[in-house]
């Protein structure tokens, strides 16, 4: 039963971004903004963390998940270094992830052959 919760969260979340994309004016990197954000806000008031916990990776996985964990990662940090954490605590909790990102998109760059248009 947890692939059909997994499923049907990364699905709705998913479809809520395309009907978005399709209905409104909004360009796909404002919605993408505004996921992340919504994430933050979610984790901030505690609505968030429910979900990761019903849905796993279908709630973390979708860019959503990127604010959740950046929200984390500061709130961490808050509590270690106090105010001045809010800085950087986001960018140290969602590391691994961005590092990931660059090191494929590179890898993607190298071995891929453009084509002209």
């Amino acid at each position: 039963m947890k692939f059909v919760y997994v499923f049907l969260v990364g699905g709705l979340l998913c479809a809520i971004a395309q009907i978005l994309i399709d209905k409104t004016k909004l360009s796909p990197a404002r919605i993408m903004v505004g996921y992340v954000v919504v994430g933050v806000l979610l984790t901030a008031v505690g609505l968030y963390e429910p979900l990761v916990k019903f849905a796993h990776a279908g709630a973390t996985v979708p860019i959503m998940g990127f604010g959740y964990t950046l929200a984390k990662g500061a709130a961490k940090a808050v509590g270690e270094k106090g105010w001045l954490g809010v800085l950087g605590g986001g960018v140290s909790g969602a590391g691994t992830g961005i590092a990931a990102a660059v090191v494929f998109g590179f890898l993607c760059a190298v071995f891929s052959k453009p084509k002209a248009k």
